[in-house]
């Protein structure tokens, strides 16, 4: 669907007398078909993720969600462990000193738990998909 918008912005406006290289009607009217069908493939994997459910118990919808919490999880705690861990280099010792408040091994190995609980669950996901056809 991008590559009509920039089509259609490239073709709709040309210098006086010149002819656009693709009217811009048709390429409005191939994003509107293109447009519906991705509506359509949409509605279908939702019905379908709801539908569904991962051999855990929880729907793909539920599992989707989780995937996403995780990957939120494990940024955050990665992100601290690393700003927790930069070393600093004093040149005497009058300059003021930072202190870490987050223990980096415990940051990291909590990221490390976060990421094992992503891939199995994203194992999950993919069985679900594979087995599992898009409901109409």
């Amino acid at each position: 669907m991008l590559q009509l918008t920039e089509r259609v912005k490239a073709n709709a406006l040309v210098h006086e007398g010149d002819s656009p290289s693709e009217k811009a009607e048709d390429l409005l009217a191939e994003f509107s078909q293109v447009a519906d069908e991705f509506e359509s493939i949409v509605s279908r994997i939702n019905r379908t993720n709801l539908a569904v459910n991962i051999s855990d118990g929880r729907t793909l919808t539920e599992a989707i969600a989780r995937r996403d919490t995780l990957k939120f999880h494990i940024n955050i705690w990665r992100q601290a462990a690393d700003a927790a861990a930069v070393r600093q280099i004093r040149g005497t010792k009058s300059e003021i000193r930072l202190v870490s408040v987050i223990n980096v091994r415990e940051a990291r190995e909590k990221a490390d738990l976060f990421s094992k609980e992503l891939r199995e669950l994203d194992t999950k996901i993919q069985a679900a998909n594979w087995t599992n056809d898009l409901l109409d």
